[in-house]
């Protein structure tokens, strides 16, 4: 077993909880289109600014080059779920980058489809719009429930707490 390191920066973390913390007030908290509802709608499209120039500035397990999901590495995630093996590498796996780039995509377009409601007199009311931002909702709610799921059974394969390790920053480094 190898030496824990210091893997995921503030910002990141902040992020990511903030993230969380989001979606739970704005899924099942705050009442559709009030004041907390558009404002906390904002506050996460602007996070999304910052976590995506992050992942050009930022340290190595934050940058966009370390995990993007390209094909070589999905394929190769891939093939050791798939014979059952465990997969460990510091930083987000590349099927665990594909779920955070689509859960970002989706708050962006909340964002976008919030403002066309709130801020735009032709859509206010408009019902595709809001049929729109429902099924983006629900879309990022299944991704949510991906998410943890693949934590929870991660965590369980390579016997360490990865929820814990967004909390702390820290990961066991096994040599990658």
């Amino acid at each position: 077993m190898g030496a824990t390191v210091k893997l995921w920066d503030p910002l990141v973390r902040l992020f990511h909880w903030s993230f969380a913390g989001i979606f739970v007030a704005n899924y099942w908290l705050n009442e559709e289109g009030d004041d907390w509802h558009q404002w906390l709608g904002y506050t996460a499209a602007a996070l999304v600014a910052v976590r995506f120039a992050w992942g050009f500035i930022g340290p190595r397990a934050a940058r966009w080059s370390d995990f993007f999901p390209t094909p070589s590495r999905l394929k190769a995630h891939l093939c050791t779920l798939l014979n059952k093996r465990k997969y460990h590498r510091l930083g987000h796996s590349p099927l665990g980058a594909v779920v955070m780039i689509l859960m970002m995509l989706g708050f962006v377009g909340l964002a976008v489809t919030g403002y066309m409601m709130a801020e735009i007199d032709r859509y206010w009311g408009v019902q595709w719009v809001e049929d729109i931002h429902g099924y983006i909702a629900n879309s990022l709610l299944a991704l949510v429930v991906l998410h943890i799921l693949a934590a929870i059974y991660e965590s369980i394969q390579l016997k360490e707490n990865l929820p814990l390790s967004m909390v702390t920053g820290n990961r066991k480094d096994r040599g990658e």
